[in-house]
């Protein structure tokens, strides 16, 4: 290859745009970038891209793909990118609009080189959850050790570089905002290859990593919040594009939006997102940060209707705001929560909103009001609070002078003597703390000194500044206890800090990529936690177990993590706790065989409205297998105590016996007896391995419970074991 990388394409690229922007029409534009290339493709040398090594792994392929052999006779545009980069994000569209516009068919190729910023990004997996996180459908390979970055010289994120059938590199694009010249530069090359016939139309084999994965009803949760009662849930239901309003024990009271990514207000069944991510709840209003439509959205669950209260639906630049929220671009808005103005006489009279797109804490009138050391409000406008707009960890007495990196998680401490927002930096690695009295921008742990270093990461528990994180995307403030929770994103954990101390600890994880429930929280493992949230009264912490597709429940108390919430879409979840059970969901259960044991519990002391959790473990015979095409199922009934089944789920499938199968069940807030009795019944079809001979088996566990008038705490778990025998 020529020497000097993208540097070779400089002068002759330099003076392409300084006459692109003389030209008046887009015919003239057109004729600079085809003298333009005839200069380029008459070079007695070609710069090329030096192949990709054979090694590398690649996703949305059937195979490796050769540059030179493979995408000869093709237009190549290579995306330089790193999952965690806002600004990578913002390219997507284009890209998402480019093949669109053009296929392999018609000679157009590109290709994403991923070259990983944190250690976290190098990993595989982890890229392929980004690749279907952003529903990329274009070859991905995954340059671990940034070789072609280097041989190239490429020195940000994002930056494409545009090649010819041959390989030859003809124009390179630094940074987002160049959709024009992307569409310009593409579409005048394979004009002018084709006319040398030079151009191929045969197709790239493409195998898109998502084809392969089974439903699952969450797809990488961004968010989750709890409303005050600490009896719903809210979550970002990110992947399918929708927020979902759910009981604590994962029935859903609501769905909005999804499963296909949209811009479109309206009633709940036609409403329309784009990968959601924060979410707060006051009463029956949710605000959304709607990221990827660079929306804030309103939905009020009383009238289910949804409508759009900041952004314009597309990028905005402004770094400034003022604007009432409909006419104010906003960009990637990533977590928002209430909070209240200084002058206000409301409370929860502000929305602050995590601008990660711009690398900004912005607010968002809901009344009249007045920021810290800003002039008087009026409802409805939509400016920037704090953060310069540039990419930094910098802090600063005056917020507008202070700098973010990818700000993605905000919380409120309204309490003296914090007063303050919390920030989750994500670029720059570390938690930041707004002062509500004065906009005072300061540093409580992760990063470095050194403003300009977005690459002090790591995983060090310690305090300030010797304390390491890596990619942090989540704060939730436990008022009870006054301490921080972190969602250590990149490092698969949650981190607790004391501000007072600024101390920074591990409270659950294990640093490893995994999903597995262990009988301590640091035995236990996440794969990108993005966001948690703590109830009021500080005994339960949820956590958006995003690349596990999970929502995780920590009991802060007993320190025990629970089983995954069950998200069950309950035909039965909308009814009022004074409704009658329909007959006809009791009569569709399954029977039992009368052989089917019988097992008493333990009685159970619980409160109306407490949520018991069951985690049934059943065991085989020796040499048994389940049948995994028969109706393997639980079901729940209550003979003589019918009121209790008022809104539950009844009935579920059992998919797997070598796990736990995790049935929920929670009391009425209105209970008509002190004492009642359920029970719990599971039906299995196994085989003998040795024959073909299958057998029905069935146990009934019998649960009584005493109910009390007082709080027993909001969870409870109970064991259902028994092992088959053999016949």
């Amino acid at each position: 290859m020529a020497a000097g990388g993208l540097a070779g394409l400089l002068p002759a690229q330099t003076q392409l745009e300084y006459a692109l922007l003389d030209a008046d029409t887009p015919q003239e534009k057109d004729n600079l970038v085809y003298q333009y290339l005839k200069k380029m493709d008459s070079r007695e040398r070609d710069l090329t891209v030096p192949e990709l090594g054979g090694d590398l792994q690649w996703l949305n392929t059937e195979g490796p793909i050769s540059l030179h052999k493979d995408l000869c006779g093709k237009v190549v545009v290579l995306d330089f990118f790193t999952y965690c980069c806002i600004n990578c994000l913002h390219l997507l569209p284009d890209l998402h609009a480019l093949e669109h516009q053009y296929s392999d068919k018609d000679g157009l190729i590109i290709v994403g080189v991923h070259s990983a910023k944190f250690p976290n990004e190098k990993v595989l997996d982890n890229i392929k959850s980004a690749v279907l996180r952003y529903n990329i459908v274009h070859p991905v390979v995954n340059d671990t050790d940034a070789t072609l970055w280097h041989e190239l010289e490429v020195s940000c994120w994002p930056t494409l570089v545009i090649l010819g059938p041959r390989g030859n590199m003809l124009f390179s694009l630094v940074g987002e905002g160049h959709r024009e010249k992307l569409f310009l530069f593409t579409s005048i090359t394979l004009k002018f290859y084709k006319e040398k016939e030079q151009i191929k139309d045969n197709s790239i084999g493409i195998k898109l990593y998502r084809d392969s994965l089974p439903p699952s009803p969450l797809l990488f949760p961004g968010k989750v919040t709890v409303d005050n009662s600490g009896e719903r849930l809210v979550i970002a239901d990110t992947g399918h594009h929708r927020i979902l309003v759910t009981r604590k024990n994962g029935q859903i009271l609501h769905t909005i939006g999804g499963p296909n990514s949209g811009r479109r207000d309206g009633r709940f069944s036609e409403a329309a997102f784009h990968s959601p991510q924060g979410i707060a709840i006051k009463n029956n209003v949710i605000y959304v940060a709607d990221t990827e439509n660079h929306l804030i959205r309103k939905i009020d669950l009383e009238l289910e209707v949804v409508t759009t209260v900041a952004g314009i639906g597309i990028q905005g630049v402004d770094k400034e705001g003022g604007a009432k929220g409909e006419e104010q671009p906003i960009s990637s808005p990533w977590d928002v929560v209430f909070g209240n103005s200084i002058s206000g006489t409301q409370e929860d009279d502000v929305l602050w909103i995590a601008m990660a797109g711009i690398h900004q804490i912005w607010a968002l009138m809901l009344k009249d009001g007045k920021l810290p050391k800003g002039s008087d409000l009026k409802k409805g406008v939509c400016l920037r609070f704090a953060g310069s707009g540039q990419e930094e960890n910098r802090n600063n007495a005056y917020p507008h002078k202070a700098g973010f990196a990818q700000p993605s998680g905000v919380s409120l401490a309204s309490e003296e003597p914090w007063n303050c927002l919390f920030v989750a930096d994500s670029e720059s690695s570390t938690v930041r703390t707004i002062s509500l009295k004065d906009g005072a921008v300061k540093h409580l742990v992760g990063g470095e000194r050194d403003p300009l270093n977005l690459f002090a990461f790591g995983d060090v528990d310690g305090a300030g500044i010797n304390a390491k994180l890596q990619h942090p995307l989540g704060v939730a403030w436990d008022k009870k206890r006054k301490l921080l929770y972190v969602a250590d994103s990149y490092n698969h954990k949650i981190k607790v800090v004391d501000p007072k101390m600024k101390n920074c600890a591990t409270l659950a994880g294990t640093g490893e990529a995994s999903n597995v429930i262990g009988s301590t929280f640091t035995q236990s493992t996440f794969n990108e936690p993005g966001g948690l949230c703590v109830e009021e009264n500080g005994r339960l912490m949820y956590v958006a177990d995003t690349n596990n597709h999970q929502i995780k429940v920590l009991d802060l108390e007993t320190k025990i993590l629970s089983m995954a919430l069950p998200i069950l879409n309950a035909e039965a979840c909308d009814v009022p706790d004074n409704m009658p059970v329909q007959k006809d969901k009791i009569r569709n259960l399954p029977k039992l065989p009368k052989s089917a044991p019988k097992i008493q519990l333990p009685s159970l002391t619980v409160a109306p409205g407490q949520t018991i959790q069951f985690l049934l473990k059943l065991t085989l015979p020796p040499d048994s297998k389940l049948n995994e095409e028969a109706p393997n199922s639980w079901f729940i009934t209550a003979e003589d105590d019918t009121w209790l089944l008022q809104g539950q789920y009844l009935s579920g499938e059992i998919k797997d016996v070598s796990c736990q199968t995790l049935i929920p069940f929670q009391l009425p807030r209105s209970c008509l007896s002190a004492d009642a009795i359920l029970a719990i019944n599971a039906c299995l079809y196994y085989c003998s391995k040795g024959s073909s001979a299958c057998m029905m088996k069935g146990v009934s566990f019998s649960q009584a419970l005493q109910i009390a008038s007082t709080n027993q705490g909001s969870l409870t778990q109970v064991e259902l074991i028994h092992t088959f025998l053999t016949n």
